[in-house]
């Protein structure tokens, strides 16, 4: 069996490799177990799971020690989100990508957000220069927040997102992550556009399964979406049972990803 690494990568190759984002273990193991080539942590879940917020709060002990618990029941490759390296000193996101390789990750998605691709760029170097000391074919997958922050008029967005596209193919970035398109339209222009496999994340409005692979995409994430659902399920379960002993399965709902980062906020002294 090819390693784990190489075998990542050539998930990319052929057909779309569809992850369905998980916070901890169990859920890693549920995922292979249904048939899952390969297991993705979501930012959002992972931190939400240790009570934490979204956006560069989770400690990277906690990160590395669930991630090794994680790749402890796979046989199938891992992918960790990583969000911005959660720094932006350049020393310590290598020492988060360090720490999720040494755990048993063998990608990473690492985003841009409200900061610059210039900066992201960097990052990406980062990651290749310690994969390459790890000895890790990393798979560094590139998520750009163009569309799914709407940081420039709906106009604009195509244009400046294939522009990222560029800059971090030509840093080395193994794939990219355009995360927020649903037009069938403009998945085909950035499919067609760069030379990297194209990930997308599951929304309403995103063209079905079949579709998605005729316009070119090769992976398709959940993100946050299940945890959102099993957070709100379990709260609307456990509201009932305080409420009567019973647990009422009836109305169950997910949370928004707002209500739940808003949830995670921490408690002031």
């Amino acid at each position: 069996m090819a390693p784990l690494d190489n075998a990542f990568h050539s998930l990319h190759q052929n057909g779309l490799l569809v992850l369905a984002n998980v916070a901890d273990a169990g859920g890693a193991r549920m995922v292979e177990r249904l048939g899952g080539k390969a297991v993705a942590t979501s930012s959002a879940a992972m931190a939400w799971s240790h009570g934490y917020q979204d956006g560069n709060k989770l400690p990277l002990d906690l990160l590395s020690t669930t991630v090794k618990s994680m790749a402890r029941v796979l046989s199938v490759p891992l992918t960790v989100d990583i969000e911005g390296g959660y720094s932006d000193d350049l020393k310590q996101v290598g020492q988060v990508i360090n720490a999720v390789i040494a755990a048993g990750a063998v990608g990473i998605n690492i985003e841009d957000g409200l900061g610059s691709p210039e900066l992201l760029v960097r990052k990406v170097d980062v990651a290749r220069t310690v994969a390459d000391r790890a000895g890790v074919k990393l798979f560094v997958n590139v998520r750009t927040d163009v569309y799914l922050k709407n940081l420039f008029p709906a106009e604009q967005r195509l244009e400046e997102l294939l522009k990222r596209a560029a800059l971090y193919a030509a840093a080395g970035a193994d794939g990219l992550f355009a995360a927020g398109v649903i037009d069938a339209d403009e998945i085909a222009t950035v499919c067609r556009e760069t030379r990297l496999p194209v990930n997308l994340l599951s929304r309403d409005g995103l063209p079905s399964l079949d579709e998605l692979k005729r316009l070119g995409v090769r992976r398709l994430s959940a993100g946050s979406s299940i945890a959102e659902f099993l957070h709100g399920a379990m709260g609307a379960l456990v509201s009932s049972f305080l409420d009567n002993g019973q647990l009422d399965t009836h109305a169950l709902k997910a949370h928004t990803y707002g209500e739940l980062n808003a949830l995670m906020a921490a408690k002031t002294e």
